[in-house]
């Protein structure tokens, strides 16, 4: 599957966010093209028109505000604003939960009690990238996020509400090390700094 090309809408809808670094170890503040992963993920939510909110916000302020909720993962640091602005269009839009994916790329086996057999067919696998975009009727139905990690996240939500997987782009492919970072590094070195911020966390 091939993704499409977005552009930053002039006026992108407006919707609440988050970045979580919750679990993630110390990585989330590893450096790429000198700023945090944390930082970057932060820049792109306040660049899509997602205003980020403290941790501390109470879920039932978060749904009052009737808006999409965003959340995204610094492990993801360079996903694209005008991406994540489209998966918050494409939410409000088809009324559904929208998942940005990634191709897998890597050899997949099956494994049978402690035994490597054949390789799976990668055509149709996906990869949970960023962001995770709630529309705002999933926002009422839930109590808060029932987990911090996406791709159990995505799993749940499937369970209880229909779910779009929309392919992003390659800059927002996931990192797991050092090495992921400097390759994501590497193949974003043409992409645009963080040049100012964007609107800081608050309480809703």
């Amino acid at each position: 599957m091939a993704h499409d090309s977005y552009d930053l809408p002039e006026d992108p809808a407006p919707a609440l966010g988050t970045v979580l670094a919750d679990g993630r170890d110390s990585l989330p503040f590893a450096l790429i093209h000198g700023e945090a992963l944390v930082a970057c993920a932060a820049w792109a939510l306040g660049e899509a028109g997602v205003l980020p909110i403290d941790d501390g916000t109470p879920w039932e302020a978060v749904v009052s505000a009737g808006e999409p909720f965003v959340v995204h993962d610094p492990l993801c640091p360079m996903t694209p604003p005008e991406f994540i602005a489209h998966c918050v269009a494409r939410a409000l839009e088809r009324s559904c939960v929208v998942v940005g994916v990634r191709p897998v790329t890597d050899t997949v086996k099956v494994v049978a009690e402690g035994v490597v057999g054949e390789t799976v067919d990668r055509e149709g696998l996906v990869a949970v990238a960023a962001p995770v975009v709630l529309p705002p009727s999933v926002v009422a139905d839930l109590g808060g996020l029932p987990s911090h990690d996406l791709v159990e996240l995505v799993a749940t939500l499937r369970s209880r509400y229909p779910v779009e997987l929309v392919e992003a782009p390659p800059a927002a492919r996931r990192v797991g090390s050092e090495d992921d970072v400097r390759v994501l590094e590497a193949l974003t070195a043409g992409d645009r700094p963080i040049d100012q911020p964007g609107p800081g966390p608050r309480g809703t």
